[in-house]
């Protein structure tokens, strides 16, 4: 067992890494690292896919664009935001409007990065951007992938948030985007005060 260290943890030397599988969706790796204190060396499984971008899409009437689809990871329906895996190279903000255009058919004006996270730095390595667009409206035509079947609707942004609070949205990455656009929210509805 390790003993804490007074100066914190220390940070591992990465030596080199091996690619297990290649799938459409990621890589899979073993990396090697060493301890600089203990010597000792092991390796990592560490899951490589592309970044990710998911898209606040905000109506004129202080709606947000929601997508509902089958997911194979829970074998159940989720209620998302749209969203989807970025290009190589590509900009946020360009992949969050293309993803809501071909997702919804919603496309808007001021389109920005509201933040980024990773979603899960124990085993993976790429992170999700949360773009905000405002003045979202139905104007162009779908383009789903070929296993893609999406059902779009429009929902009150305060709805979103309750339903969210009540366990009703259970994707991590949705609550991380709810999470940063609850403050613009508020702020563009003249609302103070904590969030309950």
């Amino acid at each position: 067992m390790s003993t804490p260290s007074a100066s914190g943890p220390a940070r591992w030397a990465r030596l080199g890494q091996t690619t297990q599988a290649t799938t459409r969706v990621l890589d899979l790796l073993s990396v090697r690292y060493r301890h600089p204190v203990r010597g000792t060396e092991k390796s990592f499984v560490v899951v490589h896919p592309s970044d990710w971008c998911n898209v606040l899409a905000l109506t004129p009437d202080g709606r947000l664009v929601l997508v509902r689809q089958f997911r194979f990871g829970i074998d159940e329906f989720s209620l998302e935001i749209p969203g989807g895996v970025m290009e190589a190279g590509e900009d946020p903000v360009e992949a969050g409007l293309r993803e809501l255009r071909e997702e919804t058919g919603y496309t808007g004006q001021r389109a920005r990065l509201l933040g980024s996270v990773h979603p899960n730095p124990a085993i993976q390595s790429n992170r999700c951007h949360f773009v905000l667009v405002e003045e979202a409206v139905q104007s162009a035509p779908l383009e789903w992938d070929p296993d893609e079947e999406i059902a779009v609707t429009t929902v009150p942004v305060d709805e979103v948030l309750a339903h969210a609070r009540a366990g009703g949205i259970t994707h991590a990455l949705v609550l991380n985007a709810l999470f940063l656009f609850e403050p613009h929210w508020r702020a563009r509805s003249g609302l103070s005060g904590p969030v309950v």
